[in-house]
């Protein structure tokens, strides 16, 4: 199966060099002479949109750039499914569970059919998006949560964390990189349509994957932890940061698995502390 993945960026790069038959693609996804042109050229059969603004240095970005937010997470996504669509080539879309604040209306955490409560304008574009993408035959969204990666960079929820002074004491649902690039193939291959929640089981909190990074990668990191209302009371940000836990109960019943997240988060731990020579 041919593959083209749009997004040069951390997960863009990480999926097309895991993923089989895979391409990776530059193409402003919201400029629709370039996405024909591209699968024109390529004649997937597949599209991974991994391409997205989610703000330098964090989503606060997006706030004051509104205009480049929006048709880079609206926009985009439209033209890519409109020109799929035209194709019948199958598109999965990475999404955001950021779209969820709080706690779910029933326990298990936030269902796939939920509908979202976005706060932030960057919650808000990739909420609108899913609304139109998951009506779509052809169109699969993949929610991710905080991404949780072995390699260190920006993107990486374990070196953000690490880079802050104080960090809210708060606890979510992850996604684990290595995991993820296990599951999308069988999403790809089943053409799988509507949303899923790629999720690792379990929860994660701050305080417990900071004390993790103490033990395996740094011993002398310090860090203040600070109660959820504080991050904008304190002005460390413009808006209140989506804190969730997903029920990734569709995923599960395609067969696609994750490990437990304190299985996964050790590990992945463990070579994160290795890629900085610890």
């Amino acid at each position: 199966m041919k593959v083209l993945v749009f997004g040069r960026g951390f997960l863009g790069e990480r999926i097309a060099r895991t993923l089989p038959g895979a391409t990776l693609h530059a193409a402003d996804i919201a400029d629709e002479a370039a996405v024909r042109a591209a699968l024109d050229e390529h004649a997937p059969d597949a599209v991974v949109n991994a391409a997205g603004k989610t703000g330098r240095p964090n989503v606060d970005w997006c706030e004051t750039h509104q205009t480049e937010t929006f048709r880079s997470n609206v926009e985009g996504p439209l033209v890519l499914a409109r020109v799929c669509q035209d194709r019948e080539t199958y598109l999965l879309h990475l999404a955001s569970g950021c779209v969820f604040y709080g706690a779910s209306p029933a326990p298990g955490g936030w269902r796939e059919d939920d509908f979202g409560n976005p706060t932030s304008f960057y919650s808000r574009t990739k909420y609108a998006a899913d609304l139109v993408l998951s009506r779509l035959p052809g169109v699969g969204i993949a929610r991710l949560r905080m991404p949780v990666d072995s390699a260190p960079g920006p993107r990486n929820l374990i070196t953000k964390l690490a880079g802050y002074k104080q960090v809210i004491d708060v606890v979510n649902s992850v996604t684990v990189v290595d995991d993820l690039v296990q599951v999308l193939p069988g999403l790809v291959e089943r053409r799988a349509e509507g949303i899923y929640h790629v999720t690792n089981p379990g929860t994660l909190k701050h305080r417990d994957l900071l004390a993790l990074y103490r033990e395996l990668v740094d011993p002398a990191h310090d860090v203040e932890l600070i109660a959820d209302e504080d991050l904008v009371a304190r002005g460390l940000a413009l808006k209140g940061r989506s804190n969730c836990i997903l029920s990734s109960a569709r995923l599960d019943a395609l067969g696609l698995t994750m490990r437990p997240i304190d299985v996964a988060l050790r590990d992945v731990m463990t070579k994160y502390a290795r890629a900085v020579g610890r």
